[in-house]
């Protein structure tokens, strides 16, 4: 069993609004995926306010109710109570406990794994491949393709001065599948979608879509005639309401499409039946 996990950050499911890019005008294989192998799930995960990135990924990627265990729904970074909580146990832990080989294809713009692990800040998914080092992807696997860029294009790194070689979404999804191929269990995170959304700029939330629905395009494709289990799934809403800066209460779109696909679909709830699910799958 292979499975590709597309992590996409800041996508809720919302009415069309002349505020909500996320449409078929726009996103027109996202929109497909989510109305034919998608299902809604809820993010708020029973605690009052807004879901906020913290805790969802942490609910996402542990299986454990994060926001619950902390009382209160956490933003940004994973401060200590929640780093705690990734490192006693997460998928990429439990998937190499089964002899599984991972890996998170984002690439770090780092010539180390200590670099990475003495930074002051890290993302719930970068806790979770310290635990499993092996997973990590460098800034040489970025170079050889190995590896991509959070926003898929690397126009991101480009612009803050990094010497890459940009690349179209064709070429990166063509990168993320040879990544794939090698693995049985493969996460990339577009976290761009998420920046986009709070800043109320519809047009650039549009271009940035646009970028994303032939990346997703090209992905799927290749998952279906390869029979590797393709999962997408989000943290909260916010690029679906470009009218606010914050995130949203809105559910997110769980879908998969592929092998399992039906059973791992079935009567999910929330994101902590995510982890569980895929575990499951290697059963």
């Amino acid at each position: 069993m292979k499975v590709l996990f597309l992590f996409i950050d800041g996508i809720g499911l919302r009415a069309p609004a002349k505020d909500n890019p996320v449409h078929a005008g726009v996103c027109p294989t996202l929109c497909r995926l989510i109305e034919e192998h998608g299902i809604a799930i809820d993010a708020c995960l029973d605690v009052p306010g807004l879901p906020q990135s913290a805790t969802g990924q942490t609910a996402l990627f542990t299986g454990v109710n994060a926001a619950q265990y902390m009382g209160r729904h956490c933003e940004g970074f994973p401060g200590p109570s929640l780093r705690k909580l990734i490192v006693e146990d997460n998928l990429f832990m439990a998937l190499a406990r089964k002899s599984r080989r991972c890996r998170f294809a984002d690439a770090y713009i780092a010539d180390s794994i200590d670099e990475i692990a003495a930074r002051r800040f890290k993302s719930v998914t970068t806790v979770m491949a310290l635990t499993r080092p092996e997973t990590i992807s460098l800034q040489d696997d970025l170079n050889e393709n190995l590896a991509l860029a959070h926003d898929i294009t690397r126009k991101a790194l480009a612009e803050k001065g990094y010497a890459v070689t940009l690349v179209t979404p064709l070429q990166a999804a063509d990168h993320l599948l040879q990544v794939t191929r090698a693995n049985d269990f493969t996460l990339f995170e577009i976290f761009v979608t998420d920046l986009i959304g709070h800043t109320c700029k519809y047009d650039d939330a549009c271009a940035t879509l646009k970028t994303l629905d032939p990346f997703l395009g090209a992905v799927t494709q290749f998952c279906v005639k390869a029979g590797i289990l393709l999962i997408l799934t989000s943290d909260h809403g916010n690029i679906e309401d470009m009218g606010v800066r914050g995130h949203t209460r809105n559910p997110v779109p769980l879908v998969a499409i592929g092998p399992q696909a039906a059973a791992f679909l079935a009567n999910a709830q929330s994101l902590v039946d995510i982890t569980p699910r895929v575990i499951a799958l290697y059963a």
